[in-house]
């Protein structure tokens, strides 16, 4: 199980990464390509390269981007909360209510999932394509159950952990992840580096 929770921690990372990464790049080249067009000696080459496709595709992107980083909040404990009355509680309670919140979290993730997939499914027996790159419609709107069933799996797990530990997945700000910072922070004396 640890390995397969590896493997779909990694592949999430990698797919919010590339689809992030890609739609930048294909924005940019799309800008150039419009302030390009107004060159007059480069308006007789641009001209032949459409790029009427980019935005609908980055759209499409950023919003796969969005269900999938969601999920990746959960797991990571990014998400904004409000937490002020909660902690508060006893103990008892606090580990309760806690536990409430993330399994509500996960029944409507999974809610919202299992409506997606109903969605798609009978858009797939339509010939609906989109606008521009004429795709299948039923490939863009099914980000909508494959991110919300992974974020009600990530509510879960979550939930599973702290059950267990009492531990809730918490985002250090300060943190960079790559850079190391040493813990002894202060003047080192000369010729000692």
């Amino acid at each position: 199980m640890g390995l397969f929770l590896r493997i779909l921690d990694r592949l999430e990372e990698i797919l919010i990464t590339f689809l992030i990464a890609a739609a930048t790049v294909i924005i940019f080249i799309a800008v150039v390509h419009r302030y390009g067009s107004g060159v007059s000696f480069l308006y007789p080459y641009l001209y032949q390269i459409h790029m009427s496709w980019a935005q609908e595709l980055c759209i499409y992107m950023f919003v796969w981007m969005a269900k999938f980083g969601a999920a990746y909040g959960v797991r990571t404990g990014i998400h904004v909360g409000v937490d002020v009355l909660v902690l508060k509680l006893p103990p008892a309670s606090r580990k309760a209510t806690i536990l409430f919140g993330l399994l509500c979290g996960a029944l409507f993730t999974g809610v919202i999932g299992t409506m997606g997939a109903k969605f798609v499914y009978g858009l797939s027996l339509t010939d609906q394509t989109t606008p521009d790159l004429e795709w299948p419609s039923w490939f863009v709107y099914l980000c909508v159950p494959l991110g919300s069933y992974l974020m009600c799996f990530r509510f879960l797990q979550v939930a599973f952990a702290y059950w267990r530990t009492g531990e809730l997945p918490h985002h250090d700000h300060s943190h960079v992840e790559g850079i190391e910072v040493d813990d002894a922070v202060g003047p080192t004396p000369e010729g000692q580096r």
